[in-house]
């Protein structure tokens, strides 16, 4: 049988919203002059299968609550699995014993009243699957199975796998905010392994969307996984040289998350950030614009109210290449004497403007360089900006891909590469919250022999 439907939603809504508020009335009641809290549930399967044949077949159900209460601008938090009202007022107890330990900071607040969502739109966030082991099973099989019959040069696999997950969460806090709603998200993956003579190569593809009917069909993510990994049999390195690099797709929305991550209050305020000091500043040529949107129909990150119960809106981070915005949460925004963004829990659905050039125009605009279709480690230094990372792709000349490439690493600094940004295209073909096609950066190292 189903194990994800909507008949227990509402009145599961209701409870948990009960718990809030019952747990911000505990809250008071043992002296604190500010709470807040949010609790959850969330039920799902997923499977596995390898060869064909059945890896693991698994249920989840999970609930979480956690409670942060504020004695004036001290504050102390606790969290527990267990939601019985004793549990409840243990973790609210627990929560204040802390804060008695803890010193005043003046940004140790709530965000005001008037900031809090109050209108919460219906997002289109909740599609249960009413899908059964054995479907879910046959999908995954499905799926392996496009994969290993594509080319007679895929000879292992590292499996498939589906999932499908129904979470209901609730959050609230004394300022007057108490909302909740339920959300849903289904994902399909495969992975295998290629062989060419003594050349082995690996790689995967997925889907992910808030309803069943949004994702990819199991056959072509089998097929795009099969491809994937066949394009980059006979791999080689490249002599240690600069040109014009090309990031696809779902390896640009890294470069975007760099971007994010330099941008947040906590790595502002700590000055740890290659951005420090240039809101205001031109970060990117004046044709491009990146901009969030929190609420998103049947966005994989939309959300009609941040970590703080404040309203999320949609806003541009950079515009005509010049940076907007810090991206703020009540302390962050406090420390820095600026208003919260509502951002608390980060961006939600960044996107940024797309141009005119497919995958294909974008080599041709390249003419020779690397495509890079692969990064490997963390090696991006927040404070300096310096990118380093091991990374693998293909190698192009006149336009056209001559032959794959591994075992190179690419080099260059984050604010240079964003200068030099010369395209990007709009060939965003991957599912995820964040939208972006193919980067054409304008020059970089590649260290390779």
């Amino acid at each position: 049988m189903p194990i994800l439907t909507t008949e227990d939603t509402a009145e599961r809504l209701a409870r948990l919203q009960q718990i809030i508020d019952d747990l911000l009335k505990e809250a008071k009641r043992q002296g604190a002059s500010d709470a807040e809290a949010s609790v959850g549930g969330s039920a799902g399967l997923e499977v596995a299968v390898r060869l064909g044949e059945v890896e693991t077949v698994e249920h989840t159900r999970d609930n979480g609550l956690g409670v942060t209460v504020y004695f004036g601008h001290r504050k102390g938090s606790a969290s527990t699995s267990d939601l019985s009202p004793g549990a409840v007022r243990d973790a609210v107890r627990a929560a204040c014993a802390i804060a008695e330990h803890t010193q005043d900071d003046p940004c140790a607040h709530l965000a005001e009243a008037e900031l809090m969502a109050t209108e919460i739109p219906d997002l289109d966030l909740c599609h249960p699957w009413l899908v059964d082991v054995e479907q879910a099973i046959e999908l995954a099989v499905a799926c392996e199975d496009a994969a290993r019959a594509f080319d007679p040069r895929i000879v292992n696999s590292e499996g498939a796998s589906l999932s499908t997950h129904l979470g209901i969460n609730v959050a609230g806090n004394s300022r007057g905010f108490l909302c909740g709603y339920p959300t849903t998200r289904h994902s399909l993956n495969c992975a295998v392994i290629g062989q060419d003579g003594d050349m082995m190569q690996r790689d995967y593809w997925w889907t992910t969307a808030r309803a069943a009917s949004d994702l990819d069909s199991a056959r072509s993510v089998g097929e795009r996984a099969a491809e994937r990994t066949v394009s980059r049999l006979g791999a080689c390195r490249l002599g240690t040289r600069e040109a014009p690099v090309l990031f696809r797709a779902e390896v640009a929305a890294g470069l975007l998350r760099s971007l994010v991550s330099a941008i947040t209050g906590s790595s502002i305020y700590r000055r740890s950030s290659f951005l420090l000091d240039h809101l205001g500043e031109r970060i990117f040529p004046a044709f491009v614009r990146i901009h969030e949107e929190p609420r998103l129909l049947r966005g994989l990150s939309s959300a009609p109210y941040d970590g703080d119960g404040v309203a999320t809106r949609a806003k541009d981070l950079v515009r005509d290449g010049v940076l907007q915005t810090y991206i703020l949460d009540t302390y962050s925004g406090c420390r820095l004497g600026l208003p919260t963004t509502g951002n608390a829990g980060g961006v939600r659905n960044l996107r940024i403007e797309m141009g005119e050039l497919d995958r294909a125009g974008l080599m041709r605009e390249m003419g020779t360089g690397l495509l890079v279709t692969e990064l490997m480690g963390h090696g991006v230094n927040a404070v300096t900006g310096d990118y380093s990372r091991g990374a693998a792709g293909f190698w192009i000349e006149n336009g056209e891909i001559q032959y794959p490439v591994e075992e190179i690493t690419i080099a260059g600094n984050l604010k240079k590469m964003f200068a030099g940004l010369v395209a990007v295209g709009n060939d965003c073909d991957f599912p995820g919250g964040t939208r972006t096609g193919s980067w054409l950066i304008d020059r970089m190292t590649i260290a390779g022999e």
